[in-house]
């Protein structure tokens, strides 16, 4: 039995978590430790310049993590070929659809989705500055999907296990970093930023480039910014 999905590009594979390349503790450490740190550093900074804050807050977990990669960013990323650039697109569009279901579903229940980007002020500079903080939330899921994969394969050598896994727990944390108490309904969060991760994700398990659900989000998130900029 295929230890890949049929779904799955199964010319590469996933880095990491066959120590393929090894990344040793401390390193897994310092990278789940960048993951709050960029939030807050991302959050004091955009108070003076979004786009400054945008592109500290994706350095700041890019670049370790390729240090401790040896630099090697093939591990990644690589150039989208035409068919990925399809495929985010179709992403994008699945998702829109699935926010907009979910949203009128959400409100029906009483409570009030939650599908524009809430931490963006409506300017043009945040419009552009989400060329970096989508990276950086790509980041933020692709680091513990990583170290979850790991830790499964580990103790129960099922890679399609550790997949499964760690895709549950990435949409639960995913939604939860946008839970405000008060602001945003658990439930929205947890349905529509949560579960509706699943289309990057999709295009991440599939393809092994973060290119491809890193497209598919700024597309997303671009979009909605939009129609929040003109009035919509």
């Amino acid at each position: 039995m295929s230890e890949f999905f049929k779904f799955e590009d199964k010319s590469r594979d996933f880095p990491y978590y066959r120590h393929n390349p090894k990344i040793s503790k401390m390193a897994w450490i310092i990278l789940l430790l960048l993951i709050p740190i960029s939030f807050l550093t991302y959050s004091i900074i955009s108070l003076e310049s979004e786009f400054i804050g945008s592109l500290i807050f994706c350095l700041l977990l890019l670049i370790p993590l390729l240090y401790f990669s040896n630099w090697d960013y093939s591990l990644m990323f690589r150039k989208p070929s035409r068919s990925e650039i399809k495929l985010a697109v179709l992403l994008f569009v699945g998702y829109i659809i699935y926010a907009v279901v979910v949203g009128e579903f959400v409100d029906m229940m009483g409570h009030t989705s939650a599908v524009t980007p809430e931490y963006l002020g409506i300017s043009v500079e945040a419009l552009i500055s989400l060329v970096f903080s989508m990276m950086g939330e790509e980041l933020i899921k692709f680091i513990p999907l990583m170290l979850f994969m790991r830790i499964v394969y580990k103790y129960t050598q099922n890679r399609k296990l550790s997949v499964i896994v760690s895709t549950i727990f990435i949409l639960i944390f995913f939604g939860m970093l946008h839970y405000d108490p008060g602001v945003t309904p658990l439930i929205s969060v947890l349905l529509i930023q949560g579960l509706g991760s699943i289309f990057e994700l999709y295009g991440y398990i599939k393809t092994k480039n973060i290119f491809v659900p890193y497209m598919s989000h700024l597309l997303t998130d671009a979009f909605i910014f939009a129609l929040a900029l003109v009035g919509m």
